[in-house]
């Protein structure tokens, strides 16, 4: 397996809030041990200058490795990749470490919560030794969909991105479409007939076309307004 040099630096992000959960100096030194690693950066601080520091330290350390343990990756992940990737570092040598939501408001013991950041901070430096440097690209896309299921839920889906302007493909083994629901006498809770319920819902726009290919039946729906397909 391929694995990369140590990470040269921690960046512990924490509020005070944060604090009063976890011992930082604690979790510091113990992810110093980490295979040798020096004492990382215990900082508290805003985002703003948070980012400036990580940035500094990349450098005039040369990092090729950052770890931040903080809040959600889900809200500050992209803001902290491009805070490295500013600094010349590859956005994907970056490792984002939750101990907000994971340990500081879920846990009420400091022990716990401090023993469970380290185990996580002690995981990021193994699992950010691993990253490759990656590289983002567009590539083109067909604006088409395929749903695979032809019961009540895929014609809803299918008509729905139909009517988004999308070219829908829908797919179904069976030899009609509607699935269980087409079987029903009455649905709840208004008694409508099923029956009555999907062929007011599948009503074309446009007149249907059959053929027939292989051991199977396809049906093939065409609409001119929309340059909408659905076939089965």
């Amino acid at each position: 397996m391929r694995t990369a040099s140590a990470p040269r630096v921690l960046h512990l992000s924490l509020r005070s809030q944060h604090r009063r959960k976890v011992d930082v100096d604690r979790v510091a030194a113990q992810a110093a041990r980490f295979r040798g690693g020096r004492l990382p950066r215990v900082q508290v601080h805003v985002l703003r200058s948070g980012q400036e520091l990580i940035q500094k330290d990349i450098r005039e350390e040369r990092l090729d490795r950052v770890v931040v343990a903080s809040c959600s990756p889900l809200l500050h992940e992209h803001t902290f990749r491009k805070a490295v990737e500013k600094a010349g570092l590859n956005p994907f040598h970056f490792q984002m470490v939750n101990i907000r939501e994971n340990v500081s408001w879920v846990h009420d013991d400091p022990e716990e919560a401090t023993l469970k950041a380290i185990d996580l901070a002690r995981a990021a430096l193994r699992r950010v030794r691993l990253h490759r440097a990656l590289e983002q690209k567009r590539v083109p896309v067909t604006p088409a969909v395929l749903v695979v299921g032809g019961g009540i839920a895929g014609i809803h889906a299918a008509l729905t991105l139909a009517d988004a302007g999308k070219k829908v493909y829908l797919v179904e083994r069976e030899p009609t479409i509607g699935g269980h629901m087409a079987k029903f006498d009455k649905t709840f809770p208004t008694l409508d007939c099923a029956a009555c319920i999907l062929t007011r819902r599948c009503r074309p726009s446009a007149p249907i076309r059959t053929s027939r290919s292989g051991p199977t039946r396809r049906w093939s729906r065409s609409t001119a307004s929309s340059g909408t397909t659905t076939s089965r």
